[in-house]
């Protein structure tokens, strides 16, 4: 039994695999209409979300399968004290796969220390998210046709966005991939990312200006101030506008250049960029689904 806890549990030959799946399912939808019949999904939610709490449940359901979902924490057993081991234990009892997001980092880990069957993490506080990252990699591959030799710019919050940890996980397997990480001073990638670059031998450039490298980028992954990562309000709304993307500030940037966001989006993309033929990011949203496709299938052994 495996589980997902961190996009490093997927080898290069596994990414490879759940993305060939995803294509297929793209192609050919009515051949996996009927995969899961029988199936259930539990996905455990302790905090807000949209996208990924639908897109595990849509893709479930287009699998054939059947969801138990538990969206708010207040409406669970965590409210009243119920530890995570616990929940895990208890789920198990109910569902074949198990999908969690959780304001805690590592929480999902002990899910799936604890669980009977596969678990998913759906987001673990600042720390990750591979099922994005899932989604990321197949807009890539979908946009670029490759995944070396690309200038991945990473934009905005980048301390802790899980999203652009995971990312950058996932794409230094590659290679002369070159990361621009721009970000203000507070909000710069940790410390243990950077050197997970460095020991892949691979390039970084750290900077403040989006403007001055926009013309190498191959790919602009933007991301949002996250309000609900600060401990003070003050810091949130001094650092929230730090870079806001306008067709403006596109000019100098490459024809194919590809946009990208996990979203939610609050400002960080001026909706007048959304008429760009440049702009994937709800092409993400709809990847993200047929990635979650397949690996449920994967981890549910379902050939």
């Amino acid at each position: 039994m495996k589980s997902v806890i961190d996009i490093k549990d997927l080898s290069t030959k596994e990414l490879e695999e759940i993305i060939a799946v995803a294509e297929d399912i793209i192609e050919n939808p009515e051949k996996y209409a009927h995969k899961c019949d029988g199936k259930k999904l539990a996905t455990l939610f302790f905090e807000p979300s949209t996208r990924t709490r639908l897109s595990f449940e849509a893709a479930m359901y287009e699998l054939g399968g059947h969801v138990l979902s538990m969206s708010d924490a207040m409406s669970s057993s965590a409210s009243k004290g119920e530890s995570v081991a616990d929940t895990a234990k208890t789920v198990s009892c109910y569902a074949d796969i198990i999908a969690m997001r959780h304001p805690k980092e590592g929480a999902p880990l002990v899910a799936a220390m604890n669980a009977s069957v596969p678990v998913i993490n759906a987001g673990d506080g600042g720390h990750n998210h591979p099922t994005q990252t899932l989604a990321d990699l197949l807009t890539i591959h979908r946009e670029k046709g490759r995944f070396d030799n690309l200038t991945v710019g990473l934009c905005g919050d980048l301390k802790f966005g899980r999203t652009v940890h995971s990312l950058i996980n996932a794409l230094i397997r590659y290679k002369g991939i070159k990361f621009v990480l721009i970000s203000p001073d507070e909000l710069k990638v940790p410390s243990y990312v950077k050197n997970e670059i460095k020991d892949c031998g691979l390039e970084y450039v750290q900077t403040k200006d989006l403007e001055e490298f926009m013309p190498q980028l191959d790919i602009l992954y933007m991301t949002r101030v996250q309000r609900e990562r600060f401990f003070n309000e003050e810091d949130y709304l001094r650092l929230k506008d730090s870079y806001i993307l306008t067709p403006e500030k596109l000019a100098t940037a490459k024809e194919d250049l590809s946009i990208m966001h996990p979203l939610p989006r609050v400002n960080e993309i001026s909706v007048a960029v959304d008429d760009d033929k440049r702009a994937c990011y709800f092409k993400q949203v709809l990847n993200g689904k047929y990635m979650r496709m397949a690996l449920i299938l994967k981890l549910l052994e379902v050939k």
